[in-house]
């Protein structure tokens, strides 16, 4: 059970005060063990106060002032008060990051006590274990601002999706933003492929094929090949072609955890883990050249990505003799227009030859990128203008 106390929206907790280390103020021996594992469990090593003497030795104060002076209330980026050690800690100074944890709250009192000590939230174990971890491990990585995560998936067949994909990442890492690009498509052939990396050493999706819970943002990223200043989470060459959805969506939300910039190429069909992913995403961008098959096949590729994204827009790829423009292929979708890549000559040679797309600064294709970049990251998340 996860409540907010009084009716109190929950806030993000900072990190780096006290080293990133959790305080725990319980004298439940149970309790404390449990807090302790599930502390292991996030990778933190919390300050313990086992017990709140009466008096602190410096002339009559009380235990609250024991817990102001002497472990660090204020100073903690997150505290977590044992049930049994609330009427204990009243009177300390109001702070955020502060939970009472217990084994039993049935205690109508509860509320009360989580009042009385400015508490956040209510966490019951062990329904609230994961939650609980959750919130340890932000502490210990620093979680802040998550990143903005953009998925790129072809309208039609060759549309140009991977591409597009790979110069995003590329131009979004030469700004100097941590960029992770994610190949969700097991049929695409590797997106470390696409950027001359597939020697590179580091982990593939099959490696995360068996997580369960969190994954630590840190970990993910440091596992990660680094090809031309941004970590990329392949595909191998091997015949495993199915991440379970969990794994997606625990790995996805790792690499967000991070900030920065998560890019993600999408496969045309949306499955179950594909669906993981599209829920995470502030924004889809479609690839669609402009004459009216893509377009058609398009059509039927956007019904089922808006099912589940909150925000689909379309990316006109170059116009064909004879074809579409951008905004007429706009119009006939229904989708927002995100602008229009120009066809660049020589890019699949260059490719060829070890070079990725976006690398050439004054292409077409890096042209587009840094201006979506410019107007997505200098605005809200999923509005780029």
């Amino acid at each position: 059970m996860l409540v907010s106390a009084g009716g109190r929206p929950a806030r993000a907790v900072g990190a780096g005060a006290a080293g990133g280390r959790p305080l725990i103020i319980t004298e439940d021996p149970l309790l404390l063990d449990d807090l302790l594992r599930l502390c292991a469990a996030a990778g933190a090593e919390p300050h313990v106060r086992h017990s709140m003497p009466e008096q602190s030795g410096t002339g009559g104060t009380g235990g609250a002032e024991e817990v102001r002076g002497g472990v660090g209330w204020e100073s903690a980026p997150l505290v977590l008060v044992g049930d049994d050690a609330a009427r204990r800690v009243r009177g300390a100074p109001r702070r955020d990051g502060v939970f009472l944890v217990g084994r039993e709250l049935d205690d109508p009192l509860v509320w009360q006590r989580a009042v009385e000590i400015g508490a956040e939230e209510v966490l019951r174990l062990p329904d609230a274990e994961s939650r609980l971890v959750d919130r340890i491990a932000d502490v210990v990585e620093g979680a802040g601002k998550p990143a903005l995560a953009v998925g790129v998936i072809g309208g039609s067949g060759g549309a140009g999706a991977s591409t597009l994909a790979c110069a995003l990442a590329i131009r979004a890492a030469r700004a100097g933003e941590r960029t992770i690009l994610i190949d969700g498509d097991p049929l695409g052939g590797g997106m470390d492929v696409l950027l001359g990396g597939e020697g590179a050493e580091g982990l593939r999706w099959p490696d995360f094929a068996g997580s369960r819970g969190r994954v630590g943002a840190g970990a993910l990223e440091e596992s990660l090949p680094e090809l031309h200043a941004l970590r990329v989470l392949s595909w191998d060459r091997g015949e495993r072609v199915v991440v379970p959805p969990a794994a997606m969506r625990s790995v996805l939300a790792a690499a967000r955890r991070r900030g920065g910039v998560v890019v993600v190429d999408l496969p045309r069909r949306v499955d179950e883990a594909v669906a993981e992913v599209l829920a995470q995403l502030d924004l889809v961008l479609m690839v669609v050249p402009g004459e009216l098959r893509s377009v058609a096949a398009a059509g039927r590729v956007a019904a089922g990505v808006r099912m589940v994204a909150r925000d689909v827009r379309v990316v006109v790829r170059g116009r064909c003799p004879g074809g579409l423009d951008a905004e007429t292929v706009a119009g006939l979708l229904g989708v927002p227009l995100a602008g229009e890549v120009p066809v660049e000559m020589g890019l699949p040679g260059r490719v060829a030859e070890g070079e990725p797309p976006g690398a050439q600064r004054r292409g077409a294709l890096a042209r587009f990128c840094d201006g979506f970049w410019q107007r997505a990251l200098g605005a809200a998340p999923g509005v780029p203008a």
